[in-house]
């Protein structure tokens, strides 16, 4: 795991440590080869594009998919950012489902859209194959 985020996770209170590092955990598993590391003070993984990441908030711990929007997923709402984005937030490690992570994180590889070229694009995006 990248040091940046073992810190992030440190620093947090008893149960947000518990939730983040479940998260790290399970990311690291299923996104093998993806690059992660602190990017704009939370941990974030990418693969090509930003998928994934997470941060503490005043609602808890927001788990957020860059491009969740487009994963058709009853548990997660869109709208709570910028793009096609999708999040849910945790107050419990208990509240993690392992299962609908996994296929969240299946889902973030496959559906990305293409933000680094959003301002040639003059704010069009376009989906990454």
């Amino acid at each position: 795991m990248d040091s940046g985020i073992e810190k992030y996770n440190k620093d947090q209170s008893a149960e947000d440590k518990k939730i983040c590092k479940s998260l790290a955990k399970e990311i690291d598993k299923h996104l093998k080869g993806a690059e992660s590391k602190i990017w704009h003070s939370h941990p974030v993984w990418f693969w090509m594009e930003p998928i994934v990441g997470y941060s503490k908030q005043k609602a808890g711990i927001r788990l957020m998919f860059w491009s969740g929007a487009d994963f058709d997923e009853e548990n997660l709402k869109t709208g709570t950012g910028k793009f096609k984005d999708a999040s849910i937030f945790f107050n419990s490690s208990d509240e993690i489902k392992k299962k609908d992570l996994k296929r969240w994180l299946e889902k973030s590889i496959e559906i990305q859209w293409d933000y680094k070229n959003i301002v040639k694009r003059k704010g069009k995006l376009e989906r990454l194959h």
